[in-house]
């Protein structure tokens, strides 16, 4: 593998910061903005997620993750078919959502996770000991008994992955998808999970468990690789399809 190294005189590049990496928390602070001045009102619809991204330059998926962090605080509704209204009189507190550095959006965790549990299956295809593909194959089907109970699915979804990341052997990677994995039980995941993990994406997620685990079974690292992005990118466009 190549390193491509910055030049001496290069200054190096700047850290990123909470502020430069959240912008829907950016977002939604300018939302509760335009709600206590009175451009959006109390029991109106707010414009089209489309309608947000245009006008403050963000990402869609930046103008879900701040739709659910306002839906958290009270100051939106989320209408299923129906559209996002403000359920608070401008004159009633908003508590913005707070930057923190771990504060990642259900998004970015997701683009980070495809990076590096792609890569991850890809070794685990080809360190995997017989005991290790036991270990998957027993989360896997205890997603298949569990696919109705959303809770046990997604503690087995867990341990599925976890044990992928086990099977290469390397502990900083095992701890680097278990941290990730910690990082998806707050809020703002929970509440968009509570929008769009639907019976229809568990049942689509364990076709793709499938094909991860028999990539894994044929020791082929690129199949590996490819099917556990696809999966990642696959729940990727799930939850950032139009409010329900």
């Amino acid at each position: 593998m190549k390193l491509h190294l910055l030049p001496e005189s290069a200054p190096a590049p700047a850290a990123p910061t909470a502020a430069t990496e959240r912008a829907y928390q950016r977002l939604a602070a300018d939302i509760v903005g335009l709600i206590r001045s009175g451009e959006f009102k109390a029991g109106k619809r707010l414009p089209s997620e489309r309608a947000l991204a245009e006008r403050f330059e963000v990402s869609r998926t930046s103008v879900r993750e701040a739709i659910i962090a306002l839906e958290l605080q009270g100051a939106v509704e989320v209408r299923g078919g129906s559209g996002i209204y403000v359920s608070h009189q401008p004159e009633q507190a908003i508590r913005l959502p707070v930057a923190r550095e771990n504060n990642a959006g259900p998004f970015e965790l997701l683009r980070a996770r495809c990076l590096v549990e792609s890569e991850i299956a890809a070794l685990a295809a080809t360190t995997r000991k017989d005991s290790d593909l036991d270990r998957i194959f027993g989360a896997l089907t205890t997603m298949q008994e569990q696919i109705t109970d959303k809770v046990a699915n997604a503690e087995a979804d867990c341990q599925f992955h976890l044990h992928i990341a086990a099977a290469t052997g390397n502990t900083v990677l095992h701890q680097t998808v278990a941290a990730m994995w910690d990082q998806a039980r707050g809020p703002i995941w929970s509440k968009i999970e509570q929008h769009f993990h639907t019976d229809a994406l568990r049942e689509a997620s364990q076709a793709d468990h499938r094909r991860i685990f028999q990539a894994l079974v044929a020791g082929d690292a690129d199949a590996s690789r490819a099917a556990m992005r696809a999966h990642l990118e696959r729940v990727m466009s799930e939850f950032a399809q139009g409010w329900r």
